[in-house]
């Protein structure tokens, strides 16, 4: 099965896609975050505690 992502809209060279992670409880959370392929974009949106957030950076976790 071949997956078709979204071009990403703000730098129009990388396509966006999905991440996933796990909540406090250990439940998982499908596509929690979408982020832009292209390396020098960085475009990406996240759900956090139940809010959209657009564009923050992304980053290496200590975890």
């Amino acid at each position: 099965m071949e997956h078709v992502y979204p071009v990403c809209q703000k730098c129009g060279v990388g396509v966006l896609i999905p991440l996933s992670d796990y909540g406090r409880d250990g439940a998982s959370i499908m596509y929690k975050a979408w982020v832009c392929t292209n390396p020098d974009c960085g475009f990406n949106v996240r759900i956090d505690n139940g809010e959209l957030s657009i564009g923050k950076g992304v980053g290496k976790s200590n975890k």
